[in-house]
Order: C-alpha cells, then sequence, then structure tokens
C-alpha cells in the first residue's frame, strides 16, 4: 500500500532525518520527497510503500503523531488513495 505522508511547522535542523529514521524503523521505503521552506515554514509532502512495513497504518500514524509533537511540526499519514480523494478538484 502506498501512503503519503505530509509535514508542516517551523523550520529546524533535523526533521528529515527524524522522519526517515522512523520510516525506515517502520520498513517503510521512500518513493518521492518534495519538499520546502517558505519564511520560515517547512512544508514537505512524501510518498512511501508499507507493503513490506512491519506496522499497521493506523500504527503509524499514531507513531508519527507523537514524533510530530516531539520535534514541533504536524505529520500527517494517510492511505495515497485517501490523500487524492481529499485533494481532486
Amino acid at each position: 500500500m502506498r501512503v503519503v505522508l505530509t509535514i508542516v511547522g517551523k523550520d529546524k535542523v533535523g526533521i528529515i532525518a527524524k522522519v526517515s529514521k522512523a520510516l525506515a524503523e517502520g520498513n517503510i521505503n521512500i518513493i518521492n520527497i518534495n519538499q520546502n521552506i517558505m519564511q520560515g515554514f517547512f512544508n514537505m509532502v512524501l510518498v512511501a510503500d508499507m507493503s513490506e512495513a512491519n506496522l499497521t497504518l493506523k500504527e503509524a500514524q499514531e507513531k508519527f503523531a507523537v514524533l510530530g509533537e516531539e520535534i514541533g511540526v504536524e505529520i500527517r499519514i494517510q492511505s495515497e488513495q485517501i490523500f487524492t480523494a481529499m485533494h481532486r478538484i
């Protein structure tokens, strides 16, 4: 299953490193990353493959919500189908 992970918050050192580490620990493979910083705010959209993951989507959502609180950003992870449906014009 492919998922979309979004991160928004004030830019600081280590955001990508900590998120990448958490993904690796969950055996979640990064497929694509698009990130930018605008006026001090960090914004990233990451597409990943959870087909070999060692945790469920629900567990990943909980893990990344906690990580987001720890590093001071908002992290959301959802299935690619849900993300696409929510952002269709």
